[in-house]
């Protein structure tokens, strides 16, 4: 995914500057829509193109950034707001106005990445995705949030998935992941890749190798499900394993 960003400072060398720095930050990645010089041109710009960010200075002529962003509160899907300014005093101000950042000048390009990335995190919670994505060719995937960083995982590639807390294990043959989602949700979403073996745990259609009885010391006999591409066996309930051996079958 990509952030579509408008930068506002009075001045050019700041503009240039950012833009440069831009650049150079690829998680997320950064469309540069537009500049503007003051809150007058901003606000225009705005009006006529989409943006997701707008990097704002505090001190312009008129109409002052703390204003344009009390401003933009009013529009109907703002922008997030990232001040970038030599002056450190106005950070209180900027974060009652819900600003999602405050960088001061000179800005170093690792402080601009951790601002974008906040702005990437809160688009993903804020739109409730797109966690969730299939392309033109039909390749359906997750889109994964970890470390600052976004991922996307080919659910063709997901051997089972797991409930661990709030979370959701996603785990391939290579690696583990970590989902911000319902485990009840990817059942309804993707009955057709997964089926559920446990209250807690999903496995894939696909990658179903075996379902063999199991003697727990605790729990007594039990059934568990091997699958293609990991070692760990998952438990299988009663209730689900007549799905789990028709998954086997098919």
């Amino acid at each position: 995914m990509t952030l579509k960003v408008l930068i506002v400072d009075d001045e050019t060398l700041a503009r240039s500057r950012l833009r440069t720095l831009l650049s150079e930050c690829f998680d997320p990645r950064v469309d540069v829509v537009g500049e503007a010089a003051n809150a007058v041109q901003a606000m225009d710009q705005i009006q006529r193109t989409h943006c997701d960010l707008v990097l704002l200075d505090v001190h312009m002529p008129g109409v002052d950034g703390m204003t344009l962003a009390a401003t933009l509160r009013q529009v109907a899907v703002p922008p997030a707001v990232v001040f970038v300014t030599a002056y450190a005093e106005h950070a209180v101000q900027a974060f009652e106005l819900e600003a999602v950042d405050y960088l001061t000048k000179p800005v170093r390009r690792e402080r601009l990445q951790q601002a974008l990335q906040k702005v990437e995190r809160l688009r993903m919670a804020t739109d409730g995705g797109p966690q969730y994505e299939s392309n033109s060719a039909g390749t359906e995937s997750l889109i994964i949030q970890e470390r600052g960083r976004s991922e996307r995982v080919a659910l063709s590639d997901v051997v089972y998935l797991k409930a661990e807390l709030k979370y959701i294990t996603v785990r391939t043959a290579e690696k583990e992941h970590i989902f911000d989602g319902a485990l009840s949700d990817l059942e309804q979403r993707y009955a057709h890749l997964f089926v559920r073996v446990h209250r807690n745990a999903l496995v894939a259609r696909r990658a179903v190798r075996a379902v063999e009885k199991h003697n727990d010391p605790v729990e007594g006999e039990g059934w568990m499900v091997r699958l293609d591409g990991v070692e760990e066996r998952l438990a299988v309930s009663r209730r689900q394993l007549a799905a789990v051996r028709e998954a086997l079958m098919s």
